[in-house]
C-alpha cells in the first residue's frame, strides 16, 4: 500500500522547500554536445501547493535526434524559440527553489551547459534526484524508472517522453515519495550544485585516445615510438597548439602531467623548477629540448596498437594476461572479535584464496535470510563488520541506512542510542541482540518477496561476469554510506590500460572533473551518501582493460569511523541491482578500492574489492600515473 500523498511536511524543517520540479527532452544523451529540444517546469510550496507551471518546445539548430522516442521532429521544432530566448523566463522558475529531477544530474547537466550557452549563470543552489530518494526510500516496486515509481504510488501517465508529462508525473511521486521519507526519517539526498560558470560547463571536445601501446621511457639518443606517452613545459619557439597537434598526427600521447610512466619531458629550460620539471628529475624521465624533439618527429617507430574491438561485439576476443584484479585481495584490517561463530570457508582450510563467485539467488534464497535486509547498530567497527558479514552468509543483505526494505535490526551495545532507534520503534521493526545471528531462524512468514529480490550479494573480493552488453553498454556502479557530520566522502574512478596506467590524466575520473575524454566514465553526484560511477563499456577505448573505482574520506575521519560503504552495480540508472556488497573491513584506513569492472578474455567483470589504504588519495592517484599539484 502506498504511503498517503497529503502528508504535510511544511512543518518539518528538514523536508520544507520550495521547489522546482524539471524535465528535458533531448537530441542525446551528451550535455556538453547534444541540446533541448523541450522543457517543463513546475513549481511547489513546501506544503505540496502547486505555484507554478511552464512549458514549451525549443529550436536547437541541429538535428533532433532519436524521434522514435520523444516524437519532436525538425518540423515541429522549426517554429519555437531558441534556449537564449526562454533562459530568462526559466532562471526566473528556478530561482531560490530545490530543482527536482528524476536521474537530475542529467537534467542539471543539460541545464548548466545550455545556460553557459547563453552566458547567463543557472539560479540552482541545490537539487535533489527523485531516484536517489527512492533509492533510500527504497519502495517495494519493480525498478526505480519513472513508469515503475508511477504504478506503485498510484499515479496515472499518459505520454511517456512528453516533458510536461513526464513533470506532472515527477509531481504525483515526488510527494508521496517525501512523505514516506518523513515517516522513515531519512535525509533528503540535497545536493549543492557548483557555479554555473564553471569551465567544465563550456563546450570541450574530447581528445582522441591514442590507438599505440607505451613502449616506455625514451632512450638518450634514441628514437620516438608511437605510444610514448610526452608532456611539454614551458616556453616554446612553435606554438603548443602546432606542437600538439604534430605529436599526435604522428601517434604520440600528449600528458598534462608528468608521471613515473612518461616517456619523455620536452623543455628548453630544464632547470625552470617548474613542476613538471621537477617532478621529471624526481622520476628519472628523459628530458629533450624543443629542436631535439622536432628532429625526431620527423622519423617516429610504429609502435604496438592496443587490441581493437570490432564494431558491435564488445570487448576484443584475444585473451589478455590474467589482470591484477584476478589476485586474491590483500586483507585489510581483520577482524579480532567475532560475536558468533563463523565457520571457515572451503577455500581457507584448503589455503587457497580465489576470488569468491556470488551465489545464485536461488541459492541464497534457499537460506535462513534469503529475504531478510538486516540494519546493524551499536558495537564496535569490527563488530558491526563481523555481524553484516554474518548476514551476507546466512543468504540475507546488510542494510546500512534505515529505508522501507529493513527486516530486522541486530542491536549490539550503544545501538539503543542511535537517533533512528524512536523511527525502528515506531515501525514496530523487530530488534535482536547480536547474539540471534548465531543461531539463524526461518524466515519470518510476513516477509513478502521483493521484485529486485535476485540481486547477487557478493562478499568481499566475490566476482561476477557481466552478461551481454546491456541496452547502450552502459554499468552504473553506486556507492553509498550512513550520513555523515564530520567528514565528506570522494568517490573516484580510474580508466586503466595495460599497465595499469590511465592513459591520459583525464582518464582520472573526479568531482573536478566528472568525465573522461571520451564520456565513456561519468561521476554522478547523487547526494550527500551516494555517489555513481557510469560506465559505457562500448564507448571504452581500445586501451581500457580497467576502471578501478575507489572512495576516500575528505578531513580527519577514517573508514572505521565512516563505517559500512555499500557498492551495488545495476544495468541501467533506474534499474534493479545485478550485484551488491557491504564493504566494512577497513578501519585505520583514508582511502577504499571499492570495486574495479574489467577484462578477462572476451567478458567483462565486476569485482567487490574493499582493499583499504593508510594514505591518502593523492597517493593512490600518483601510483595510477596521474600527477596532482
Amino acid at each position: 500500500m502506498p504511503p498517503a500523498a497529503s502528508l504535510d511536511v511544511s512543518h518539518l524543517p528538514d523536508y520544507a522547500y520550495d521547489w522546482a520540479l524539471v524535465d528535458v527532452e533531448t537530441s542525446g544523451l551528451i550535455a556538453r554536445r547534444d541540446r533541448i529540444l523541450s522543457i517543463a517546469v513546475l513549481t511547489f510550496g513546501p506544503d505540496g501547493t502547486q505555484t507554478g507551471e511552464y512549458s514549451t518546445l525549443l529550436n536547437p539548430g541541429c538535428d533532433p535526434g532519436p524521434v522514435h522516442i520523444h516524437g519532436l521532429t525538425a518540423e515541429r521544432l522549426s517554429g519555437a524559440p531558441t534556449f537564449a530566448q526562454v533562459a530568462g523566463r526559466i532562471g526566473a522558475l528556478l530561482q531560490d527553489r530545490v530543482m527536482v529531477a528524476h536521474n537530475a544530474q542529467f537534467d542539471y547537466d543539460f541545464l548548466a551547459h545550455e545556460f553557459a550557452r547563453t552566458r547567463l549563470p543557472l539560479p540552482v543552489a541545490q537539487r535533489l534526484c527523485t531516484l536517489a530518494l527512492n533509492r533510500r526510500v527504497d519502495p517495494p516496486a519493480a525498478d526505480l524508472s519513472l513508469a515503475s515509481l508511477a504504478a506503485h504510488y498510484g499515479v496515472p501517465q499518459t505520454k511517456a517522453h512528453d516533458a510536461l508529462d513526464d513533470t506532472r508525473v515527477l509531481a504525483g511521486i515526488f510527494r508521496p515519495s517525501l512523505a514516506e521519507a518523513a515517516r522513515l526519517d531519512v535525509p533528503l539526498p540535497l545536493v549543492p550544485c557548483p557555479p554555473r560558470q564553471d569551465p567544465r560547463f563550456a563546450p570541450n571536445p574530447p581528445k582522441a585516445p591514442c590507438a599505440y601501446r607505451n613502449p616506455g621511457r625514451l632512450a638518450p639518443g634514441g628514437p620516438l615510438v608511437q605510444g610514448m606517452k610526452i608532456a611539454i613545459t614551458g616556453e616554446t619557439a612553435t606554438s603548443r597548439a602546432e606542437l600538439v597537434a604534430r605529436s599526435v598526427a604522428a601517434g604520440l600521447n600528449i600528458m598534462s602531467s608528468v608521471s613515473r610512466h612518461t616517456s619523455a619531458l620536452v623543455t628548453d629550460d630544464a632547470a625552470s623548477g617548474s613542476a613538471k620539471a621537477r617532478r621529471a628529475l624526481a622520476e628519472g624521465v628523459t628530458v629533450i629540448d624543443e629542436h631535439t624533439f622536432l628532429e625526431l618527429l620527423g622519423e617516429v617507430r610504429p609502435g604496438t596498437p592496443h587490441e581493437v574491438r570490432a564494431a558491435g561485439k564488445g570487448p576484443a576476443t584475444a585473451t589478455p594476461a590474467a589482470p591484477a584484479a584476478e589476485a586474491a585481495p590483500s586483507p585489510v584490517a581483520a577482524s579480532p572479535i567475532a560475536p558468533f561463530p563463523v565457520p571457515p570457508s572451503p577455500a581457507a582450510a584448503s589455503g587457497s584464496a580465489p576470488s569468491p563467485a556470488a551465489p545464485s539467488p536461488a541459492a541464497r534464497s534457499a537460506k535462513p535470510f534469503g529475504r531478510r535486509r538486516v540494519l546493524v547498530l551499536g558495537g564496535t567497527h569490527e563488530e558491526a563488520a563481523a555481524a553484516r558479514a554474518r548476514v551476507v552468509e546466512l543468504g540475507g543483505a546488510a542494510a546500512i541506512n534505515l529505508s522501507a526494505s529493513v527486516t530486522d535490526v541486530v542491536l549490539f551495545p550503544g545501538g539503543e542510542r542511535d537517533r533512528r532507534m524512536a523511527r525502528i520503534a515506531a515501525l514496530e521493526l523487530p530488534v535482536h541482540a547480536h547474539d540471534w545471528l548465531g543461531t539463524p531462524a526461518p524466515e519470518p512468514a510476513g516477509v513478502p518477496a521483493r521484485d529486485r529480490a535476485t540481486t547477487d550479494v557478493l562478499p568481499r573480493g566475490g566476482v561476477v561476469d557481466l552478461p551481454a552488453l546491456p541496452p547502450a553498454g552502459r554499468w552504473y556502479a553506486s556507492a553509498s554510506w550512513a550520513q555523515q557530520t564530520n567528514c565528506e566522502i570522494d568517490v573516484v574512478a580510474f580508466v586503466l590500460d595495460e599497465d595499469e596506467q590511465v592513459s591520459c590524466d583525464g582518464d582520472f575520473v573526479f568531482y573536478s572533473a566528472p568525465e573522461s575524454p571520451d564520456g565513456a566514465v561519468r561521476l554522478l553526484c547523487d547526494g550527500p551518501t551516494e555517489q555513481t560511477i557510469a560506465v559505457d563499456l562500448a564507448a571504452l577505448p581500445p586501451a581500457a582493460r580497467r576502471i578501478a573505482i575507489a572512495a576516500a574520506v575528505d578531513g580527519a575521519a577514517t573508514f572505521g569511523d565512516v563505517g559500512a560503504v555499500q557498492i551495488t552495480l545495476a544495468p541501467g540508472v533506474d534499474a534493479p541491482a545485478a550485484a551488491q556488497a557491504t564493504l566494512d573491513a577497513a578501519t585505520s584506513e583514508r582511502t577504499l578500492l571499492l570495486a574495479e569492472i574489467y577484462r578477462r578474455g572476451p567478458l567483462w567483470r565486476f569485482r567487490a574489492v574493499g582493499q583499504g589504504y593508510d594514505h591518502g588519495l593523492e597517493t593512490l592517484v600518483r601510483g595510477y600515473g596521474v600527477d596532482v599539484e
